[in-house]
């Protein structure tokens, strides 16, 4: 992962103690933890340098701060008592679940409280005859399904860090996964969640019912990086575990085909448990590490999953064989066991690994476009590569056009982290020319301010401020994420105008 950016990349906040005036940073630290000594334990609370500095980023290491101190609470009463103190005492407050995070969401303040909810870990309760879970925040991905398997029972959502990743996490940042195309992403697989407001109150939005009176107000917490409330309980929709699923892993001899076959699948009806795309950079780092068995002459692959029953998938994977023989696939491989099945997912799943195996630090982008205009993205990425001097390994949820490009490069080797963080930002605005958008999956962060500006305009921007001071009027949850400023657009814009016109002209508008 990158190394730290240097100081003139950092992104001052309105109130933070200045870099070079370290006293006064202290003396604020001894204020804010006198006052929170009386509200937790002595183990819940971190405040020397040594603690802190475990804090100082999460999954974008390019991004460090730390925060003024951390505070691991155990009960809700607890971080209710911390969130109305930091309310009181006019501190900012930033929530924080496992740090696998990608674009600097949990990033602490200099001046604020990081509130870690790791020992938020507790599955609540499983109801086989509803399918749900009730389930605390820090809770991990992938121990939800393995409480579920006992009833025939998982939940859908998997992201690449399952093994790793919090629900609390995938809440703020709408995670998705593989198998997203068929079974959604987080705002499609949750029902409820618990949590406190700035204020220090419990509110509960959504639920087990089919309706709610009022506003719909859980959708627009699902993906809100933690800016509005700090989650304490998710309540999690269950899928039944399917009878069989099986794996069709195809080659192409050119991107563009396999981009045209991905859009020939949905276009013919067919919607596939997953539908990913590596291209051959991708799969030749991958191959050696996991052992997949990838074709490792081909341009790209895909690898297109059916679940359902018996009957279901091989009436199901007949069809995928035959739409894709029609886009030009070279080469085509249907798992025969689930030992098989989950050997092509593991490629797949470790590509984020597999990529430091090549370079000292990687940096994942996360961008959304058109399915028809994959093809025509990886060539541009192409002419990127050669543009930026730097290599990049190209990841797909093709299903639903949602790229996670992978930057190589070395941050110990001068220009570099800058070379690659502006060839990301270009792959971002390519995103939004085509009528994508810049972030699918991985939330905006710090990471992806400056292209939000591109995206959206200043009216659009005025009415997420407005959703965001109706939660929290002092601004004091997450401050400085997820929404530019008018100042930071204008001077963003300085240097990144684009007036409309295409920045590849060859591309095709879409």
């Amino acid at each position: 992962m990158p190394a730290a950016a240097p100081e003139a990349s950092r992104h001052p906040r309105p109130g933070e103690p200045a870099a070079s005036d370290p006293a006064a940073t202290a003396v604020r630290r001894r204020e804010v933890a006198r006052v929170l000594e009386d509200l937790l334990p002595p183990d819940c609370i971190l405040s020397r340098e040594e603690e802190l500095r475990p804090y100082e980023c999460d999954g974008l290491a390019a991004y460090r701060e730390r925060p003024l101190l951390v505070a691991l609470p155990r009960t809700e009463e607890q971080v209710c008592a911390v969130v109305r103190t930091c309310h009181r005492l006019g501190v900012p407050l930033v929530a924080r679940g496992a740090g696998t995070g990608l674009s600097g969401g949990a990033l602490p303040h200099a001046a604020g409280v990081l509130l870690s909810l790791t020992r938020f870990d507790r599955i609540l309760n499983i109801d086989p005859v509803a399918r749900t879970a009730r389930v605390q925040p820090g809770v991990r991905n992938l121990a939800v399904s393995e409480a579920s398997a006992p009833f025939g029972l998982y939940y859908a959502p998997d992201p690449s860090s399952q093994i790793a990743c919090t629900i609390g996490g995938n809440v703020a940042e709408n995670s998705g996964g593989v198998h997203c195309l068929k079974y959604g992403l987080t705002v499609h697989n949750v029902l409820g969640v618990r949590g406190c407001t700035i204020e220090g109150e419990i509110v509960e939005l959504g639920g087990a019912a089919l309706d709610a009176p009022g506003l719909d107000l859980l959708a627009i917490t699902l993906g809100s990086e933690g800016l509005l409330l700090i989650v304490t309980e998710v309540l999690l929709k269950l899928v039944p575990k399917p009878e069989c699923a099986q794996v069709v892993m195809v080659s192409f001899d050119d991107v563009g085909k396999a981009g045209e076959g991905v859009a020939a699948i949905i276009a013919a009806g067919i919607i596939p448990a997953g539908l990913e795309m590596m291209d051959r950079q991708a799969t030749a780092a991958v191959e050696p590490f996991v052992k997949a068995g990838y074709d490792l002459s081909a341009e790209a692959i895909l690898l297109a999953e059916s679940d359902g029953t018996a009957d279901e998938v091989a009436e199901e994977v007949a069809a995928i064989e035959s739409v894709l023989r029609a886009a030009g696939a070279t080469a085509l491989s249907v798992s025969r066991s689930e030992a098989e099945r989950l050997r092509f997912w593991s490629g797949r799943k470790n590509a984020f690994p597999a990529a430091g195996r090549l370079s000292p630090d990687y940096y994942c982008m996360d961008g959304t476009i058109p399915r028809r205009a994959l093809g025509a993205v990886l060539r541009a990425i192409e002419a990127m590569e050669r543009k930026y001097g730097l290599k990049c390994l190209n990841v797909f949820h093709a299903g639903d056009g949602n790229l996670h490009p992978l930057i190589l490069f070395d941050a110990n080797k001068e220009g570099q982290w800058e070379r690659a963080e502006r060839f990301g930002i270009e792959i971002l605005e390519l995103c939004v020319t085509l009528g994508g958008t810049v972030t699918g999956e991985h939330g905006v962060g710090v990471e992806k301010l400056n292209p939000m500006c591109v995206q959206f305009s200043a009216a659009e921007r005025a009415a997420f401020f407005a959703v965001k001071a109706a939660f929290d009027p002092p601004g004091l949850l997450n401050p400085g994420k997820a929404i530019p400023t008018l100042a930071r657009c204008v001077e963003y814009g300085r240097q990144h105008i684009r007036r409309g016109e295409l920045p590849h002209p060859e591309l095709p508008r879409f």
